[in-house]
């Protein structure tokens, strides 16, 4: 599978992966995120992110094409994910889900209290305003 990072200006296919999967897409263009787009020799397969610049970061907007799911994608997308944060200094990453908790914790994600995130994560737009209070907030520890 190939990651090519996603020019911040041209986010316009994500952002319909994400609608299509009603998953939050309103702060994609602003500073701070970066977002990897997945193909294989089929096309497409779909998307990831990381928030942040910190030893903390937050995962962001993994998402496998509808068509694709079902196939271990998803798990080579977080893998990827995951070696760039870890490569980039990280060694923890943070997520919200309403619906994915199941396949995070497969890989490995636990609960984490909201009280206890750090205070970056606890920052982000993600966590303040854009996913609702019921998400499910995991984290790993990738170093």
């Amino acid at each position: 599978m190939i990651a090519t990072l996603l020019d911040p200006r041209s986010l316009s296919d994500l952002m319909a992966e994400l609608s299509a999967a009603g998953l939050p897409a309103s702060d994609l263009a602003e500073a701070g995120r970066r977002f990897f787009r997945f193909e294989d020799d089929v096309g497409l397969v779909g998307y990831g992110g990381i928030e942040g610049d910190g030893s903390d970061r937050l995962l962001r907007s993994l998402v496998v094409k509808a068509d694709r799911r079902g196939c271990g994608l998803g798990g080579a997308i977080l893998t990827s994910v995951e070696c760039v944060a870890a490569d980039e200094g990280a060694t923890s990453l943070y997520l919200l889900t309403t619906t994915a908790e199941p396949f995070f914790r497969r890989h490995g994600y636990e609960t984490a209290e909201r009280t206890d995130v750090p205070a970056v994560i606890a920052r982000s737009a993600e966590f303040r305003s854009l996913c609702p209070a019921s998400a499910a907030l995991l984290y790993k520890w990738i170093a």
